[in-house]
């Protein structure tokens, strides 16, 4: 067993990841280390696992056995309670200058395990500019033992300067097959759905676990895809706009709550709610302060997470349309959307490949202007116009 054993699909970087683990134990013996170096950075496009890739690496790291995967300190840094490693994923759409100073002030102090200290910053990419110009002295100008792992979708997503002094670590999206293979191997999912909803999640294994083990995420999908087929006139427009975004606001409200009640509780019990004791009221009094900060947090999240729901919605249209330009072109290629076959030979049938792709070019507008704090009803009251009249 190994903490890189759950990465699907990438072998060439478990390779990379692996010599690179061995050039840090000879590092730490006193060697060169080559091979090893204190900046990473990992890019893969949505699905690919690159923040996971990046979460076994720093298992490895701190593993005396090379990430064996069963030892105390891979489960720490697997669960993310490992005292060496600072874990960042930003809670909101952007990661601010004061929040990176901190970070890199805290980056800056020695392991206590006597290994490495790092970094992993997920979503690096949601750093500001200010942001990134703090990040960049720190990663030019590291502490010894200091290793930073940023996660991004594209190299092209950091300044040139940091992504410069980074060793590039290139995820690649899974193969069908072998998203199919994990869901059977780790989730039990029968062979039949596993196929489905690979295909479906078009290499994206997370989605397409959440699609096999969630018959509500299945149905949800099945509700988005079956939008173009019903756009028969500008009513249908407003009602399927409605519907979208209906979708997608119930979605991320399920995920937020039960986020918000785990964390809220795990803080109130810190605080000692509901203990007896000496000092226990005036403590319970001394979390609002953390309570109110915390409650912010998951504000902000929560905005992230509806513009995430919202884009996973449209890209989903987006899959129905390029494969309806599939069809068109008469290309043999398989379809994530293959499941809506009917819909896709008659949309594709009664309109042109010119047509199918201003209908792309009217979701990638959807999101762009959502992106831009447009309301998102609005935004898809435009698009589905924009779908009807092609």
């Amino acid at each position: 067993m190994s903490v890189f054993d759950d990465l699907v699909g990438q072998d060439t970087v478990i390779e990379q990841l692996a010599s690179a683990t061995r050039a840090a134990d000879t590092l730490l013996a006193g060697g060169d280390g080559a091979g090893m170096t204190h900046a990473w950075l990992f890019t893969g496009p949505p699905g690919s696992g690159r923040s996971e890739a990046a979460r076994a690496f720093a298992a490895a790291l701190q593993c005396p056995d090379g990430g064996c995967g069963h030892c105390e300190s891979c489960h720490q840094v697997l669960t993310g309670t490992h005292a060496d490693i600072l874990y960042v994923r930003p809670s909101g759409l952007s990661f601010g200058v004061d929040k990176t100073r901190d970070l890199v002030l805290r980056s800056a102090s020695r392991p206590t395990g006597g290994r490495f200290r790092i970094v992993l910053f997920e979503d690096a990419d949601r750093a500001t500019e200010a942001a990134s110009n703090a990040l960049l002295k720190a990663v030019e100008e590291p502490s010894p033992r200091t290793v930073w792992l940023l996660c991004t979708p594209t190299a092209e997503d950091l300044l040139v300067t940091i992504r410069s002094r980074c060793r590039l670590v290139t995820l690649r999206t899974p193969t069908t097959q072998a998203v199919v293979d994990a869901l059977i191997s780790r989730e039990s999912v029968a062979p039949d759905l596993a196929a489905e909803v690979a295909r479906a999640a078009a290499g994206h294994y997370e989605r397409a676990r959440g699609l096999a083990t969630d018959p509500a995420a299945r149905k949800r999908r099945e509700e988005v895809l079956a939008i173009p087929a019903r756009l028969d006139g500008m009513g249908a427009c407003v009602t399927a706009a409605a519907r979208l975004y209906e979708l997608a606001e119930a979605q991320a409200k399920e995920t937020t709550g039960a986020l918000n009640e785990k964390e809220t509780a795990d803080m109130k019990a810190a605080f000692g709610e509901g203990s007896t004791g000496k000092g226990v009221a005036k403590a319970v009094r001394g979390a609002a302060g953390a309570l109110k900060d915390l409650d912010e947090q998951q504000k902000r999240r929560a905005t992230r997470i509806k513009r995430d729901t919202y884009d996973l919605a449209l890209m989903d249209l987006v899959a129905f349309y390029r494969d309806t330009l599939a069809v068109q072109m008469g290309a043999r290629v398989q379809l994530p959307t293959g499941d809506r076959e009917s819909d896709l030979r008659r949309i594709a049938n009664g309109s042109t490949p010119e047509s199918t792709l201003r209908r792309i070019d009217a979701i990638m507008e959807c999101r762009r202007r959502i992106g831009a704090n447009v309301h998102p009803q609005i935004a898809m009251e435009a698009m589905t116009a924009a779908l009807y009249l092609g």
